[in-house]
């Protein structure tokens, strides 16, 4: 086994490797391998030569060179950066390197990742988050008990999820008895949103507090009649203004 493993030709193991990787010494990019060619968007002729600090902001490169290092005796841990490739775009990495020996010579041998994707998805639902604690900090009061929960867009699951968690807290903690979930601002529900928000209803009225909808357009209705929503039994009307009159307000 120890013979056959000997004659594996490492250069030939990391040229087809999927994910980017780079081999440097002394600040000096030796060798990449046709991923990390692809990922850079160039010809490895422009990259072999130039220094790894090149592809980094220059608030960063301090502490990559004091990585790259200490990364000579053992390797470094995971990090995220942002880099630029040779076309100047940005993108968000994770860097791992460790040592390696290349004759009698100390090298170090880095592999990237990109995580582009995953940090925009990962914005994406922070914004919604803050989105929805907002919207969720902030039942308009109406009259004294009587609140009104505006839905703004397209709500999506991930939305109707965390209104299932954070508005029942909300209603109670402004002494809520009745909420208005007013729908005439939405323009788009998926069957598991509808379902989640009618279950909401649900929830207060085991908290004792009351819930008419209003605003539900015929999309919405057909996903309600579909889930048969009309077991809870929650009162429905066109506008605010009817729910109001629906409570006795005048």
């Amino acid at each position: 086994m120890s013979e056959a493993i000997s004659k594996i030709d490492y250069r030939e193991v990391i040229e087809y490797a999927l994910n980017p990787l780079i081999v440097h010494t002394d600040l000096k990019i030796l060798y990449v391998n046709a991923a990390a060619e692809a990922f850079f968007k160039g010809n490895r002729n422009d990259i072999v030569g130039a220094s790894p600090l090149d592809i980094f902001q220059e608030s960063s490169k301090s502490s990559i060179d004091k990585r790259i290092q200490s990364a000579y005796e053992t390797p470094a841990e995971v990090i995220e950066e942002t880099i630029f490739k040779l076309d100047g775009e940005i993108v968000d990495v994770e860097l791992y390197c460790h040592p390696i020996l290349i004759g009698n010579k100390k090298a170090i041998q880095t592999y990237i990742t990109d995580i582009s994707e995953r940090k925009e998805a990962e914005k994406k639902q922070q914004l919604l988050t803050k989105q929805i604690n907002e919207l969720s900090a902030t039942l308009v009061p109406l009259l004294k008990g009587i609140a009104v929960l505006p839905l703004v867009g397209e709500i999506d699951e991930s939305c109707a999820s965390q209104l299932f968690q954070l508005v029942p807290e909300k209603a109670k903690q402004q002494s809520v008895d009745c909420l208005i979930i007013d729908f005439s601002g939405t323009y788009q529900l998926h069957q598991v949103v509808t379902d989640y928000l009618f279950k909401l209803s649900h929830v207060l009225t085991l908290l004792g507090i009351k819930s008419i909808f209003t605003g539900i357009q015929p999309s919405h209705a057909l996903e309600a009649a579909n889930l048969e929503i009309n077991q809870f039994h929650v009162p429905t009307m066109t506008t605010v203004k009817d729910a109001l009159e629906h409570l006795g307000v005048h």
